[in-house]
């Protein structure tokens, strides 16, 4: 896609409930009496049912037809077909359970919150809103569908920070620890991994293990006999990434699962580790890539100052944004200086210091704030910029790097401890919702 984002294969919204669609399917039998010579197309039928809600043909072909797109624009070579439907009704099947719990725990996204993702995804790719939906309608992605996928991955993100980030206490030994074990220098080493999980039920009998285990090898058979790497992890993986062909990314590699890192070891690019069995399951790894290796302990420095426009009762979001684009120009027309505007009219506590917010680290700022900031040159004032906060005009005045202190070292191995932790928490959480919820499959019936 030509669209820089990232879009996990979610759930789909549905058209009716599962109520309406049982009253349309009964319907049917009335018109084939009343009309016996008339030929009846079923357009649509359940393929699954997810607790109290189905899962339609129709919305499974169009996540079919999503996905095998995106594989071939990565010319990774597509499964059988049978085999990709099973993934990807799958994987709405998982995301559909997540959407269920975050609603009866009261998690919603609503339209304005979803507009500002959309619109900051389309200012990320550096086009208008009009031209980011006429490049995903001509990548053949509707609009609409688009929406409601960003809509869900929001959602899930929600729901994994009410479920998982705030339990997930790290020590100040684990610290400690955590620092003795790692070179400063590894935190400037990051690694792409190819991942391939295949899932063990909670509480599974030793034929269930025993059962998995066997799936697993015959996807490292398949590996190590020359398959492509991308094309078994959609065949066979069920890791969040699997569909869009294994790759986790890139990560330093103290963020990843201390499990992963042994794994890896002594690996050279390309290599494939043997079977991995965690608490989740069976785990192939393959070392993609890896940069940075050995670079000096040091870390950005940026010196900033801003403007802040909050919207509220009596000002509007838009205008909240034009107020600030007038301010900016009188700034660069040098009617006046940033610091006395940012005095006159910035709603935030910098505002007496003429906006200084001093030297900012990586992480220090919301991510709409850092990336704007970042890509500013020197003494440049950006456009308008829209956070959780409100709207900002920000200026940069000084860059440079700087050695890691001790207090930043152990903020940054706090940082990769609860990354590392987080992220298996939430991996244990999605295999107990997934064990405990209802499913029905139908994708046979005819």
């Amino acid at each position: 896609m030509l669209v820089k984002c990232v879009l996990a294969v979610t759930g789909l919204s549905l058209a009716f409930g599962a109520g309406a669609a049982f009253a349309q399917a009964d319907k049917l039998t009335p018109a084939l009496a009343a009309k016996p010579r008339e030929r009846v197309i079923l357009a649509d039928r359940i393929v699954a049912v997810v607790n109290d809600e189905i899962v339609t043909l129709r919305e499974l072909e169009e996540r079919i037809r999503i996905v095998s797109g995106q594989l071939k624009r990565q010319n990774v070579d597509l499964p059988p077909a049978e085999v990709l439907q099973t993934q990807v009704l799958e994987r709405v099947i998982v995301d559909r359970a997540q959407v269920q719990f975050a609603r009866e725990n009261a998690i919603r996204i609503d339209d304005v919150q979803l507009d500002r993702a959309v619109a900051r995804l389309a200012e990320e790719n550096r086009m208008s809103p009009v031209q980011f939906r006429d490049v995903l309608e001509k990548d053949g992605i509707p609009f609409n569908r688009f929406r409601e996928d960003i809509r869900t991955e929001i959602l899930i993100n929600r729901l994994r920070q009410s479920e998982i980030d705030g339990r997930v206490i790290i020590s100040e030994g684990e610290i400690d620890n955590f620092l003795a074990q790692n070179k400063p220098s590894d935190s400037a080493q990051e690694i792409n991994l190819g991942h391939v999980l295949v899932r063990v039920p909670e509480n599974a009998s030793p034929e269930q293990i025993e059962t998995r285990r066997k799936r697993a090898m015959e996807a490292l058979a398949q590996i190590k006999s020359g398959t492509d790497f991308a094309r078994v992890a959609v065949s066979f993986s069920e890791a969040p990434e699997a569909l869009t062909g294994g790759a986790i990314g890139y990560r330093k590699q103290e963020n990843l699962p201390q499990l992963f890192v042994d794994a890896i070891a002594g690996l050279a690019k390309g290599g494939v580790s043997e079977l991995v069995k965690s608490a989740n399951g069976f785990h192939i790894l393959k070392l993609l890539d890896q940069r940075g290796a050995g670079s000096a302990p040091v870390v950005k420095q940026t010196r900033a100052r801003h403007i802040l426009i909050r919207p509220s009762e009596l000002v509007s979001q838009d205008q909240a944004r034009r107020r600030l684009g007038d301010l900016r120009e009188r700034i660069i027309n040098k009617a006046a200086t940033f610091e006395e505007l940012a005095r006159q009219n910035s709603a935030d506590g910098s505002a007496s210091k003429g906006g200084d917010l001093g030297v900012i680290y990586p992480g220090d700022t919301v991510p709409e704030f850092e990336r704007t900031m970042d890509e500013l040159k020197i003494g440049e004032i950006s456009q308008p910029v829209q956070t959780q906060f409100g709207w900002h005009l920000i200026e940069v005045t000084e860059r440079g790097n700087a050695a890691l202190s001790d207090e930043r070292q152990r903020k940054a191995a706090r940082d990769a401890l609860r990354e590392r932790k987080v992220d298996e928490a939430y991996q244990e959480w999605l295999r107990q919702l997934r064990d405990r919820t209802f499913v029905e499959y139908r994708l046979e019936d005819r």
